[in-house]
């Protein structure tokens, strides 16, 4: 805007009225936009009288705040201006939002007068910050903090020593994975100071929050008196189907966090995905398989648990005894061309998992020729999971959809994204899976009603009868676990009952 000149004649003379450049509001926008953009020239400009150590305030300010950016502006709601100009003494109110080591608003205000035709900013230090003034500074000072407690679901602190070891083994890993959080460092404090002698605290420390986790103590101790009586190293997880959060962890003994951490061939557990494969190309569970005893596939002889010889039966009743010759051939016949791979992938398979603890991926190499695919199929060759990952699986069907696993709250996951699963595969498994409890390799658990489920029995070494670890994967309503015994055996003998302890156990 130029200046206005109004010529008025009255009684003879001339009187020539000068109009103030701009007005209060167009200077205030522009000396609060230069200011964000850290602009002294621009903002000298808009100064009326500058002192020479203007720039000098303005670079010290965010260097003892330890503030990387700062931006200023007017007071707005709903997006509108909130004042249309200055109160009665001259002064505009605008707003400071500090970005850095630690963030920190406050609100401000300076004064607007005329010098030579244009509105200026009445520059004194109380312009940066209302306590500023001449001998003072403002500092971001650190002081030391407390470790924040870790807590239970239901908000029980589970960090001290009373705390379950396979619990205080979790608070450990969350530890771990949250260094910004449990590093022991320092809070801080912004204090108005003098010299070095502190003068007013304008901003206190801001404490330490209490650390959230999805953890269930009923269920964890539902898990942990379920593994009571067991002497080989096992674990079990559970999760809520329909959010993927982590409600127990249970290791026995301690040590070593098999259930997040460990790496094993999940046996037949697995046929639950290459079910999920079948299934989402066209096998009906009806349809009539056969299942003999051994089959050669590939050059390499396959056989079922015990060798048993099952003839001709449907395709559920092949899950439910959990027939590896129906599923080697099928996998060979049906699943070529990286279709099993590309269907436990969708389960979670090979992909990186941050439940906000240390924890393993499960890992489906492609298989490199007919033995390979047929090992794969039946969960074992190169296939490895963890229990965790499995009981993903197991969620994966109860809820619809594979849903990254979490311990920590939604919004501190790193990933949260359901994957939702095809409606037919979703149907399907959640007819074949209670079969293996009702009539199938679980029968003889005394599983409440309603679980869904599938024995894994995982050979791992050499020999005609290798050593193998115990397997049971399943859900009840939004329950979903997993549970492994290393060297335990047939996953029907062994795992199957102690996942059965469990359910009965829930409240």
């Amino acid at each position: 805007m130029v200046i206005l000149v109004v010529l008025i004649v009255a009684a003879g003379a001339t009187i020539w009225l000068l109009r103030t450049k701009g007005s209060p509001e167009q200077t205030t926008d522009e000396y609060l936009t230069a200011w964000s953009d850290q602009n002294y020239a621009k903002m000298r400009e808009l100064v009326a009288d500058p002192p020479a150590d203007f720039e000098t305030w303005h670079r010290r300010f965010l260097t003892d705040l330890k503030a990387e950016r700062a931006t200023y502006q007017r007071p707005r709601q709903g997006g509108v201006f909130t004042d249309s100009g200055p109160d009665d003494k001259g002064y505009m109110d605008f707003s400071a939002k500090l970005k850095g080591r630690r963030d920190w608003e406050y609100q401000s205000r300076f004064k607007l007068v005329e010098q030579d035709g244009a509105w200026k900013v009445a520059w004194t230090p109380a312009v940066i910050h209302p306590k500023l003034k001449k001998g003072l500074s403002l500092r971001l000072v650190a002081q030391k903090r407390d470790s924040p407690s870790v807590l239970a679901a239901d908000g029980t602190e589970i960090g001290g020593p009373d705390a379950p070891g396979s619990v205080q083994q979790l608070v450990e890993g969350i530890k771990q994975s949250n260094p910004d959080r449990f590093d022991g460092g320092g809070d801080s404090i912004i204090g108005l100071y003098k010299g070095d002698e502190l003068v007013e605290t304008l901003a206190k420390p801001i404490g330490t929050k209490p650390f959230p986790t999805t953890i269930d103590l009923r269920v964890h101790a539902a898990g942990a008196k379920a593994l009571d009586d067991v002497t080989k190293p096992a674990s079990l997880v559970a999760l809520r189907a329909s959010t993927a959060e982590i409600l127990a962890v249970v290791n026995k003994p301690g040590g070593f966090n098999r259930a997040l951490l460990g790496k094993y061939p999940p046996g037949s557990t697995f046929k639950v995905v290459t079910a999920s494969a079948l299934v989402a190309d066209g096998v009906e569970p009806a349809r009539t398989v056969t299942c003999p005893a051994e089959k050669n596939i590939g050059g390499f002889p396959f056989h079922n648990a015990g060798f048993k010889d099952y003839g001709t039966l449907s395709f559920q009743d092949a899950f439910a005894h959990s027939c590896n010759t129906t599923f080697g051939e099928m996998s060979v016949a049906e699943l070529n061309g990286g279709r099993l791979a590309q269907v436990a992938r969708s389960f979670g398979f090979d992909t990186p998992i941050k439940p906000g603890v240390p924890a393993v991926r499960a890992e489906f190499p492609d298989p490199k020729d007919d033995t390979d695919l047929a090992s794969a199929s039946i969960g074992q060759g190169r296939v490895l999971a963890s229990p965790l990952n499995m009981a993903s699986v197991a969620a994966a069907i109860a809820s619809g959809a594979w849903i990254p696993p979490r311990i920590v709250a939604k919004n501190m996951a790193a990933d949260v994204r359901p994957r939702p699963l095809e409606r037919g595969v979703v149907s399907a498994l959640r007819k074949l899976m209670p079969a293996v409890v009702t009539d199938g390799t679980a029968k003889a658990a005394p599983f409440p009603p309603g679980t869904a489920g599938k024995t894994g029995t995982a050979e791992y070494g050499s020999g005609k009868e290798p050593p193998a670890h115990s397997w049971f994967i399943g859900y009840k309503g939004d329950v979903a676990f997993a549970v492994i015994v290393e060297g335990g055996g047939a996953g029907s003998a062994v795992a199957a009952p102690i996942a059965a302890r469990f359910l009965n156990a829930l409240p």
